[in-house]
């Protein structure tokens, strides 16, 4: 006959009396007598407090979701729940941290392919598996691995917050910037400077955009690794918004020589990587921000070549400067037309809140071209009113600032 939790709670207790535990679990003993004849049944949380302390490694919690007469479905989940959080809090194995660090590095893959609504409830979940690892008793070393991977999953999170135009976004940046300080891992603490970079350039703080992605290269220390890679073009792009075309052109030569230095695995399709096709969408919104459109142009062109038909947002991105192009030529006819084409050919759930904003701020780029024909419909494309310009969401762009 299975055992019930009263009755786990009195062989787990042990020789140790019912005012000891209670005073560790911060409940009555008279409480936990009842408990044990079975008269009474726990809440989660006092299940918890029992479960730490008698030493239950979650046994405790697994059989409070099992309550008396639940469907036999229901405590196979509550039992499959309880089983993965004890293993999960219990010391890791060189074989098991592999494990985890494959989890973060597909997670940085999927970025490039899935849509943000898709991929968030797994990352929570994944996230909610680190924190109890972290929990666990552990040796340094396993300690600082697991760190990093808070600190690369936090950036995950703040890229896929951002994207979905969520505020919330700052505080996971400031999270995984903690984490890779606490293990000490300049590469990390460089992407995460570098990645925080691009979240001031979409809210309008240029003059931040640059500081941190200097910031992100120092950091780095001459290390060949992608923070430095991801933070050059940015600041590039940051510099031509703000008219310094000189320290703009320096930035995109610097981008090209961290791109020669990365190693084959971190020019990999993913958050974690910055590859080529990357470079050349970035360096054709620089040429586009200077007003250089032929240069845009063979930029934008390679990047398309480069990018695969999956990276619908870094595709829909390029060829929106495409149309900024157009519109900076004089066709804004041929812009709206093209830029309302992009977001037909994006899959509804890739419709982000920063393409939107993006596309919006070409409408806002041709003010007066409002009754050409191709801008109205753009217009309602994005459903936007008379008069009324979209934001990304995380932040409130500035006039000068158009990602």
């Amino acid at each position: 006959m299975k055992e019930t939790f009263g009755q786990a709670l009195r062989r787990l207790r042990g020789p140790r009396s019912l005012r000891d535990v209670a005073a560790i679990a911060a409940c009555g003993k008279s409480y936990i007598a009842d408990l044990e004849k079975g008269q009474r049944f726990p809440s989660k949380e006092i299940a918890a407090a029992l479960d730490q302390a008698v030493g239950a490694h979650g046994e405790l919690i697994a059989l409070a979701d099992t309550r008396p007469g639940a469907d036999p479905l229901e405590q196979a989940d509550a039992l499959q729940r309880g089983l993965h959080e004890t293993l999960t809090a219990g010391p890791l194995s060189h074989y098991s941290l592999d494990e985890v660090e494959y989890t973060v590095a597909r997670h940085g893959r999927a970025t490039r392919y899935r849509a943000e609504g898709e991929l968030l409830p797994e990352l929570l979940a994944d996230f909610g598996d680190l924190r109890l690892m972290l929990s666990g008793r552990q040796t340094v070393q396993v300690r600082k691995r697991l760190t990093i991977a808070v600190a690369r999953m936090s950036g995950l999170m703040a890229l896929t917050l951002l994207k979905l135009g969520d505020g919330r976004s700052r505080g996971w940046w400031r999270t995984g910037r903690a984490a890779a300080a606490a293990a000490e891992d300049r590469a990390t603490l460089s992407w995460m400077y570098a990645q925080k970079a691009y979240q001031l350039y979409y809210g309008g703080d240029l003059e931040g955009a640059v500081e941190l992605a200097c910031r992100a290269q120092q950091l780095a220390g001459g290390l060949p690794c992608v923070g430095p890679a991801l933070a050059a073009p940015l600041q590039a792009r940051a510099l031509a918004l703000l008219g310094r075309r000189g320290e703009a052109i320096a930035a995109l030569a610097e981008a090209e020589a961290a791109l020669d230095r990365l190693a084959p695995a971190d020019t990999a399709a993913s958050a974690f990587g910055y590859s080529e096709s990357q470079l050349r969408f970035h360096s054709g919104n620089a040429w586009t921000h200077l007003g250089e459109t032929s240069v845009a142009a063979e930029q934008q062109e390679r990047a398309l070549e480069l990018y695969p038909a999956s990276d619908h947002m870094d595709r829909a991105l390029v060829r929106l400067d495409q149309a900024m192009c157009q519109a900076a030529d004089g066709d804004a006819a041929e812009a709206a037309a093209h830029a309302t084409q992009t977001l037909m050919d994006l899959p509804t759930e890739h419709r982000s809140a920063l393409i939107v904003y993006r596309a919006a701020e070409l409408v806002a780029r041709v003010p007066e071209a409002r009754t050409v024909p191709e801008v109205r419909v753009l217009r309602e494309a994005l459903a936007l009113p008379p008069g009324e310009r979209a934001t990304s969401g995380a932040d409130q762009p500035s006039d000068r600032a158009r990602p």
